[in-house]
């Protein structure tokens, strides 16, 4: 039986089994259960990319021993659409997203998360028996006795059998711990771990029934607690130190299930307060549950599709939950936030997380504008409010694309923030020295950005990855380009759309590979075109991976390589050329040929073949992609590649849908053949669209909007303003 299908029937019998051990349904309970369950929810299982990735075949490599790729990087944990709060259990600390499905036992529950080495923030762990002389708690748990779905955790502790179970508003988590009795009870606040380095803690008693204080991981996180029962003492050890925790000693007698409400803030434990006292106040926990199940179910409803495999749909609405769980909010119930400059301050808009643009620009960002619209907008009125405090739009990690992500939310009809101020913003962003763009100023009086000539590099060789640099800034260019030209700024249009020209200034026509430069203009001598680099010519990726990355200008780039045939071959070599199971780097991973899906900066070349008029072949890729590299593994429980704050999960959204925003900039759609009969997307506006699938093959014939046909392989994003019906037909 599939552990998907397993995982369906637990959420449907979870409110009668708190924590007996999980009775494996028969095939006819399974069949029952979802001709019952109406809900969407019941299709996601956040149990997917927790598994490791283990088949080298997939990987591309063998990997040294003791490693883990960077696979998945998820967690189980209870969370709403784009919150402040991420529930979930921790099993090794350090790890991407603290927890990994291999491990056998649970250090503690944290409250934020994103899959990125970074947050995990707030852990606790109830305990029972003596603490006395223990400066470290862990429980085992077992699959079989853990729970999940959007919105809510559940195991059981074995070594202190309890049972605990969590759910969680926006702003605050919901804890409760059914003990074996009402005797020697406690709650490990260990604060001075997390993900970051924490550098200052602090833990107070607040009456009887209440702690409240923050952790320091270079921004300060503050909690506000309440108990369902009283404290007997709070024991603190070594507090404000690096090894130190806090114990709460419940009181004994009552009841065995003890509730803790807990409410977060990144301004002060007043506002974490606030924040419990108005999302949860005196709520039940079924209360708060049932709501976060209505939340989710609410979105995952807005894209309702027919036809596929179950362990298609699993996968799809799982990838759906996944694509709106960061950026993550900031901002607390009264509104207020801390700034860039580390100010509390206070805005009329609903303040959020830089998004991991590097990754979630080419999809993530435009599936939230079109399910959230309210939400990109204040992400944009959040970005630019960084702006005004440091005098530049933030970027993340490489690459200035808070261009593309503005600018095509602008053209999809997104115009809620102060668009003139923004746009001004980006202009410094592509102009000036010292802010998002590094070495901005090569770029513009060279139109290339240079490397040295180092002569033995290897894969964590440093320099300015200035392939990757030039290819990014040139399509970001053209991105800005695009509002300018919206906004009337004709001079500027013009600059940006030349610069945009710049990616051909790394094309050495003699390999036919995007390859790096001296400062002088010569090619860099030492290339091999397979060998993967973290930032030296190239960011995560090596030449084959970058070498059609011009989103803006692929009939250009088409003829840099002589035309459509070489171009065809070239392409077909990406996809067929072996990795060299020698070149080893832990986030360039699941390799078809010398494509690697499992990181970003190829993404693009599935769809490259639409260019030279062959969608035949994108689709056999894009289907092997889905096919093969996603829900894998033993149990169907791997991903290839780290989820990327949900960029992998909206690129299966997005293919599994039969659309793909291939420039993120540009308000059109590349129409693919999705794997459902049938779509019913309700847009905020209050229309729908329907895509509907004609043909039982996947080679795509044409293409209909409202029964007309469309030249090309684009549809406009007039399809989502007006709503309709797109119709793909293929053979058969």
């Amino acid at each position: 039986m599939n552990t998907f299908k397993t995982t369906l029937f637990l959420l449907a019998t979870i409110l009668l089994s708190s924590c007996a051990k999980t009775i494996k349904p028969t095939t006819e309970e399974i069949v029952k259960t979802e001709s019952t369950n109406k809900g969407y929810t019941q299709y996601v299982n956040t149990f997917i990319g927790t598994a490791p990735l283990l088949d080298p075949k997939i990987i591309g490599y063998t990997p040294p021993e003791g490693w883990r790729v960077w696979a998945g990087l998820v967690y189980p944990g209870s969370s709403l659409p784009n919150a402040m709060v991420q529930l979930s259990p921790i099993t090794e600390y350090g790890s991407g997203a603290g927890y990994e499905y291999e491990d056998t036992l649970i250090h503690a529950f944290t409250h934020t998360n994103k899959g990125h080495w970074n947050l995990c923030n707030i852990p606790v762990l109830p305990v029972t028996g003596s603490t006395q002389g223990k400066d470290a708690f862990y429980s085992r748990y077992s699959h079989d006795q853990e729970k999940a779905a959007p919105g809510f955790y559940g195991v059981f502790l074995k070594d202190y059998q309890i049972q605990v179970d969590l759910t969680s508003t926006l702003r605050s988590g919901f804890h409760q711990y059914t003990y074996p009795s009402s005797k020697d009870r406690s709650i490990v606040f260990d604060l001075a771990k997390a993900n970051n380095r924490v550098r200052k803690w602090s833990i107070q008693q607040v009456g009887t029934n209440a702690v409240q204080g923050h952790q320091d991981v270079g921004e300060k996180i503050y909690f506000y607690a309440t108990l369902s029962t009283e404290l007997s003492s709070l024991d603190k050890r070594g507090e404000d130190t690096r090894k130190g925790l806090a114990i709460l000693h419940l009181k004994d007698g009552g009841n065995a299930t003890v509730d803790m409400r807990i409410g977060l803030s990144f301004v002060s434990v007043e506002n974490a307060k606030q924040n419990l006292e108005n999302e949860i106040g005196n709520k039940s926990f079924a209360t708060i549950r049932n709501e976060a199940d209505a939340t989710w179910e609410n979105l995952l409803s807005k894209i309702q599709v027919k036809g596929g495999t179950d362990k298609q749909k699993g996968l799809f609405y799982t990838s759906l939950y996944r694509s709106f769980l960061w950026p993550a909010l900031r901002s607390d119930t009264n509104k207020e936030y801390t700034d860039a400059k580390g100010n509390r301050a206070k805005a009329d808009f609903n303040y959020y997380t830089e998004p991991s643009l590097w990754d979630t620009y080419r999809n993530n960002l435009i599936l939230l504008g079109l399910v959230s619209p309210e939400v990109t907008v204040d992400v944009i009125k959040s970005l630019k409010d960084v702006g005004d405090k440091t005098g530049f739009i933030p970027t993340f990690f490489h690459g200035d694309h808070a261009a593309p992500f503005i600018a095509g939310s602008f053209a999809r009809g997104l115009d809620g923030f102060d668009v003139k101020a923004t746009y001004n913003l980006l202009l410094r962003n592509a102009n000036v020295e010292g802010g998002a763009r590094p070495y901005i100023t090569e770029y513009i009086q060279k139109g290339f950005i240079s490397d040295p000539d180092v002569a033995n590099p290897h894969v964590e060789t440093k320099a300015k990855a200035g392939v990757s640099k030039t290819l990014e800034y040139a399509y970001d260019d053209y991105s800005l380009a695009q509002l300018a030209k919206a906004l009337g700024d004709t001079v500027n249009y013009r600059v940006l759309m030349k610069r945009s020209q710049n990616y051909r200034n790394m094309f050495d026509t003699k390999t036919r590979f995007m390859r790096g430069r001296l400062a002088n203009g010569d090619w860099i001598k030492n290339f091999n075109p397979q060998y993967p680099y973290y930032e030296y010519m190239y960011r995560e990726a090596n030449a084959w991976q970058v070498s059609f990355f011009a989103l803006h200008d692929m009939k250009g780039l088409i003829g840099l390589y002589g035309g459509p045939k070489p171009f065809e071959a070239k392409l077909d070599s990406l996809f067929t050329l072996p990795w060299n199971p020698n070149h080893i780097a832990r986030n360039v991973e699941s390799m078809i040929g010398q494509y690697c899906h499992g990181n970003q900066p190829d993404h693009e070349a599935p769809f490259s073949y639409y260019f030279i008029n062959k969608p035949e072949k994108s689709q056999q890729m894009i289907d092997r992609i889905m096919n093969d590299l996603y829900g894998i593994g033993e149990d169907g429980l791997a991903l290839c590649g780290m989820d990327d704050s949900g960029e992998m999960s909206s690129w299966y959204v997005f293919n599994a849908l039969g659309l793909y925003p291939f420039s993120p900039a540009d308000d059109e759609y590349l129409v693919t053949v999705p794997i459902f009969d049938e779509v019913t997307w309700k847009l905020p506006n209050g229309k729908q669209v329907q895509i509907k699938k004609q043909g039982k093959d996947r080679a795509l014939k044409s293409i209909l909007v409202n029964d007309k046909a469309q030249k090309g392989y684009f549809v406009s994003h007039d399809l989502f303003r007006n709503g309709g019906e797109l119709g793909i037909v293929t053979g058969n």
